[in-house]
């Protein structure tokens, strides 16, 4: 008996960071993409990004680029505020057929839903020096005031699971009690790493004070892109990937997997087999699964 039922589109969606952040945006994904396919690579042995030349973290995203998709990615999400900013248009342009969704500082949202006219942004110094966050202050910004702040050390601190740490509420109260101090009732969060301490964020500064997790928008866009694809997706592709993809939830890391693989229960509920693979030292910007480790 041939079965009549529409076979389920399953799109490859490949997720890179620099660590752990960007599995915020892997599970905004899920929810608004549940039947499809992810890889997601954390390159740990160059994190955090914040700390690396601009010309490097490029290098990096184009190498990792390249790897998902001969992976079978049909969609890159650069879950990276840092590598966006630094890496975006290069990307754009390198991999012409390719689409991308990057991170862009969520102030656009926090000005439309501020009544105080003080928002506050936390990020990364290289997120606050790039032009894509320049651009979207310029064009949106207006009259309201915007209030950075760094929070130095706060992706070490999530890298490595202190999520509800003295440490970490040191860092966040050093950075918002001056922000609350201004009349700030909009905080956004320009940093992947960052959505995984909003409870700790919210204890801080009240449940009047909004805090805006931009995941979730990138996660629409990634769908949109999605569904506009699936119309020239043959049935006979999306029926086969289980078999040529494998898991549908896939994790990869550029050094220790053990340890990625402890935080996956911590940061997304449920657990998963990390697989290593390993940059080639020369040439820089390749990666394999065949190497040793170069350290």
């Amino acid at each position: 008996m041939i079965d009549s039922k529409p076979k389920q589109y399953k799109p490859v969606i490949g997720v890179f960071d620099s660590g752990v952040g960007g599995l915020s945006v892997l599970s905004a994904i899920w929810n608004e993409l549940p039947h499809a396919v992810t890889l997601y690579l954390a390159d740990q042995a160059h994190v955090p990004y914040s700390l690396r030349p601009e010309t490097e973290v490029r290098e990096y995203a184009a190498g990792i680029t390249r790897y998902l998709i001969v992976q079978g990615a049909e969609v890159i999400v650069v879950a990276c505020n840092t590598a966006s900013a630094a890496a975006l248009e290069h990307l754009r342009q390198t991999f012409k057929d390719v689409p991308f969704v990057g991170m862009e500082p969520a102030v656009k949202p926090a000005v439309e839903k501020t009544s105080s006219g003080v928002v506050g942004v936390l990020a990364t110094p290289a997120t606050f020096q790039g032009a894509l966050y320049a651009s979207v202050v310029e064009r949106f910004a207006g009259d309201v005031k915007i209030i950075q702040h760094t929070c130095p050390g706060l992706v070490e601190l999530i890298e490595n699971g202190f999520l509800n740490s003295t440490f970490t509420r040191d860092i966040l109260e050093d950075a918002l009690q001056p922000m609350l101090e201004q009349g700030v009732d909009t905080i956004v969060l320009g940093c992947t790493h960052y959505p995984f301490v909003i409870p700790l964020i919210q204890d801080i500064v009240g449940p009047k004070v909004r805090v805006i997790d931009p995941a979730p928008a990138v996660a629409r866009q990634v769908r949109r892109i999605v569904e506009k694809g699936s119309k020239d997706t043959t049935e006979d592709y999306a029926q086969s990937l289980p078999d040529t993809m494998g898991p549908s939830k896939k994790y990869l890391t550029t050094k220790d997997p053990p340890k990625l693989e402890s935080m996956l229960p911590l940061l997304l509920k449920q657990g998963g087999k990390v697989k290593q693979i390993y940059w080639e030292k020369p040439p820089a910007g390749f990666l394999t699964d065949n190497l040793p480790r170069v350290s």
